[in-house]
Formats: structure tokens, C-alpha cells, sequence
């Protein structure tokens, strides 16, 4: 399955990119990753990795949600694009997932 693009940014400073895809276990991905001289600056490192795991079952839920059904994949990454696609996609994903009870894994890396 492709992956969507929510969000992509660069700058002389930062470069910040965020997608969202189904991994080989259909289990939705969302992966950011943030890189540059303004993120050495905000945290001490010139990258910042960051990761939504969202197993099968919960994935069910966000279709649901959205009113979609969920076999179709390519529809549901669209319509997540459509509502989180800015900047601060990643941290409004996270409090939608959190507000409706959707379990999900986090990983971040410095």
C-alpha cells in the first residue's frame, strides 16, 4: 500500500515530513520525522522521529468514525489526510485517537 503524505515541510532550518500508510500486518502507520538546525535547537538533536502504531481492530474504529468502510484503505488514509495535515498533524491525531478511545502504540526517537 502507498503512502500519504499529511504534511511536508522545508526550510534552510528544518525539513519535516509526515505520512500515514497500512504496514504488512495492516496495522495503520503514522511516521513523522523532523530534521534540521531548529530542531537541534528545540531539543539538543538535529532529528526527531516520531510513530503512531494503530492496530487492526482499533483501525475498524477510526473508519467507523468517519464513516467509511474499512476494507477500503486507500479512502480512509485520504480522509485522515483530509483532517490532519498540518504542522501539528501528529499531535492532533493522538488527542482524536485519545478522545475516542482508539488504542495505540507511540514511539518517538532523539
Amino acid at each position: 500500500m502507498e503512502k500519504i503524505t499529511l504534511y511536508e515541510f522545508e526550510s534552510p532550518n528544518i525539513k519535516i515530513s509526515m505520512k500515514v500508510y497500512f504496514n504488512e500486518k495492516n496495522d495503520l502507520i503514522f511516521d513523522g520525522y523532523d530534521i534540521g538546525k531548529k530542531v537541534n535547537e528545540l531539543i539538543g538533536d538535529s532529528d526527531y522521529e516520531y510513530k503512531y502504531t494503530v492496530k487492526d481492530n482499533q483501525v475498524k474504529k477510526i473508519a467507523d468514525l468517519f464513516n467509511i468502510d474499512f476494507n477500503k484503505k486507500k479512502i480512509l488514509l485520504k480522509e485522515i489526510k483530509n483532517r490532519f495535515n498540518e504542522n501539528d498533524a501528529y499531535s492532533k491525531f493522538g488527542i482524536f485517537m485519545k478522545e475516542n478511545n482508539i488504542e495505540f502504540e507511540s514511539f518517538t526517537w532523539r
